[in-house]
């Protein structure tokens, strides 16, 4: 039979008998709820078999490792914080030497170059990191007065001296503080000040003593100065007769106390008794040696009508020191005393403290 028409060129369709389209869709239902129901069967030993260890390495399942949360490491307790990004923690070994320099008139040397200066330390060659001609650092100055001169019939002239003394050496940020001493040792109103009036009216209102206890006043003075803080220069200057007499400490003490603080000690030394006969010179010994430690000065004017002149000489140096300062190489030991020299040009002559205790590493 020819076709014609829209089937024209089609190829011819199954044909299907009744009731087969029906069976058909039956059995693929039949054959969907059977395999779901084999798979529900499987899932449970599927899974058991994931968890047995004695499968063979190539037929164990993919695994996971956990990662663990990040922790921080246990900070001891008191550590040191660490510091910020982009600090440098740098441990201060700097030693300072103020030098006084003298020409051969034994006048104040100012405007010497850097190069003029050698430092030595333990007889080894330092290199100058710092250098001031006529520094700046200000000063704290232990004025100490004693008080067993107050029998002296110059008196007066003393006190005055050193009034004006206070009014003379006192700068902006410097700082100065009146001790009395006798058998005690006695830190007076208004203490370290800039105060001129008030530190001139504790010089005047000294009370009289009896006894002279010089190693227990340089103690005391170190001890009071090194409390004070920052850089600055700390200064003794001493106005007594020398006659050591009732200290409670002994040479020793008072000279490391000095040194440890690194203070200068200027000493004026009055002599109430000119005949050195049945005079007590061991204090004025042990202050020859401590002034020269320090690098201070000692003064023995013949009466109280030469001190303005010594305080000037002591302002006068005081303003044109030099600083240099170093970084020991090598550095000693901790807790030793090292000795320093400068060496400074011929024609001149260098005073300096010569020993300094070095601090911990």
């Amino acid at each position: 039979m020819v076709q014609s028409g829209p089937t024209e060129n089609c190829l011819p369709h199954q044909l299907l008998l009744p009731g087969q389209h029906l069976n058909r869709q039956m059995n693929l239902q039949v054959y969907k709820r059977f395999a779901t129901v084999m798979v529900l069967l499987a899932l449970p030993l599927l899974l058991a078999a994931q968890d047995r260890p004695d499968r063979p390495p190539w037929a164990q399942p993919p695994t996971t490792q956990p990662v663990p949360p990040a922790t921080t490491p246990p900070q001891e307790k008191n550590a040191e914080p660490a510091p910020p990004r982009n600090t440098v923690k740098v441990h201060v070994n700097l030693v300072n030497v103020l030098v006084s320099v003298l020409d051969e008139h034994n006048r104040p040397a100012p405007n010497l170059p850097v190069e003029a200066f050698q430092v030595l330390e333990e007889g080894v060659p330092q290199k100058i990191d710092v250098f001031e001609s006529e520094t700046k650092l200000p000063l704290d100055i232990a004025l100490m007065i004693d008080s067993s001169l107050s029998a002296h019939k110059e008196k007066s002239t003393e006190q005055d001296a050193a009034s004006h003394f206070i009014l003379q050496v006192l700068r902006p940020d410097d700082r100065l503080s009146v001790f009395a001493f006798d058998e005690e040792v006695r830190q007076l109103p208004p203490y370290f000040s800039d105060k001129v009036p008030a530190l001139q009216e504790a010089v005047h209102k000294i009370p009289d003593g009896s006894g002279t206890s010089i190693y227990d006043a340089v103690l005391l003075g170190a001890q009071a100065l090194e409390k004070r803080k920052g850089e600055r220069r700390r200064v003794i200057i001493m106005l007594t007769d020398a006659g050591e007499t009732t200290s409670r400490t002994d040479f020793d003490s008072a000279r490391k106390a000095a040194l440890r603080a690194g203070v200068l000690l200027y000493t004026i030394v009055i002599n109430p008794v000119r005949n050195e006969n049945g005079r007590n010179t061991a204090g004025e010994h042990a202050l020859q040696t401590i002034t020269e430690t320090t690098g201070g000065a000692m003064f023995f004017p013949a009466s109280a009508q030469e001190l303005p002149i010594i305080f000037d000489r002591i302002d006068n140096e005081l303003r044109t020191q030099y600083r240099l300062a170093y970084y020991p190489n090598p550095r000693g030991p901790a807790n030793t005393y090292r000795t320093i020299e400068v060496k400074v040009l011929p024609g001149y002559t260098a005073r300096h403290r010569t020993t300094y205790l070095n601090g911990p590493q």
